[in-house]
């Protein structure tokens, strides 16, 4: 088995498009790469500023990671996480925060945030989860209850959207508009293409949706802060993430990483060590 050479998020920033890693002594992480085109870093950063959530940025693309610490879990051989996870990329891509929110609430949940910070803008649909992002919840070993009271201040994602209101909004468009999504669809993917189109029409259907300014933002104090002292006894911003052991406990055991490239997700390289 042995162990990896090279460094698996400098890979990730060349080759891959999302890294999975798991360890037995507790640790777990995910990262996504993100092409800054089709994504603003001050948004995204608005959500993941901490450790447990983070963003940075490499070359032409961005970088989304997500970590985990806890003590005692039983080993883990990262089957299957790769495929439930993937899908996430593409949510974001398409204007779906949800994820990031959740990564947000995975820093205050490990303590990193004082207890005056406010929360985010808080996106629609926190309550009508999707499976990918309920596999991130459990993937993180995020609380649910927290995830819970953060959802009641999220207004609903809405009904589906119909190809209908899709054919409405692109003859909505302007002659620039049409021409420029059409100059993206020749010189991109088709993933590219389709996660474009698909974040402006989610933009367009969804604006009514979203908070508004004036809607009171929470602090880590607040109801979000009160659902893990009822659960714990103590304040998210008195706690910091749980330790992952000394460095002689860790040796010997065993980690499994994988990544991913393209649209369909499929498994580039495994490694376990």
């Amino acid at each position: 088995m042995g162990e990896l050479k090279a460094n698996p998020l400098k890979l990730l920033e060349k080759y891959f498009d999302a890294f999975v890693y798991l360890a037995n002594w507790g640790t777990r992480e995910f990262y996504l790469r993100l092409p800054q085109q089709l994504v603003k870093y001050t948004q995204i950063r608005s959500f993941v500023s901490g450790e447990a959530a983070q963003i940075r940025r490499a070359g032409e693309h961005l970088i989304v990671g997500f970590e985990s610490e806890s003590e005692g879990d039983d080993f883990d051989d990262g089957t299957g996480w790769v495929g439930l996870l993937m899908p996430l990329r593409s949510e974001l891509l398409r204007g779906d925060l949800r994820c990031l929110y959740l990564g947000w609430l995975l820093c205050v949940q490990c303590g990193e945030f004082s207890e005056k910070e406010l929360e985010p803008t808080v996106p629609a649909g926190l309550g009508q989860l999707s499976a990918p992002l309920h596999s991130l919840i459990e993937f993180l070993r995020s609380d649910e209850d927290l995830v819970e009271v953060a959802a009641s201040g999220s207004a609903p994602m809405g009904a589906v959207l119909s190809r209908e209101q899709l054919a409405a909004w692109i003859r909505s468009l302007t002659a620039n508009e049409k021409d420029d999504l059409l100059e993206t669809a020749l010189s991109e993917t088709a993933e590219v293409w389709r996660n474009e189109l698909m974040r402006r029409f989610r933009q367009h259907a969804f604006r009514g949706a979203e908070p508004t300014a004036t809607t009171r933002r929470r602090t880590v104090r607040g109801p979000i802060g009160s659902s893990q002292r009822s659960r714990t006894g103590s304040s998210p911003a008195n706690r910091g993430k749980a330790s992952s052991g000394s460095g002689a406990a860790k040796r010997g055991r065993r980690g499994r990483t994988c990544a991913v490239s393209g649209p369909t997700g499929e498994i580039r390289g495994c490694h376990l060590e």
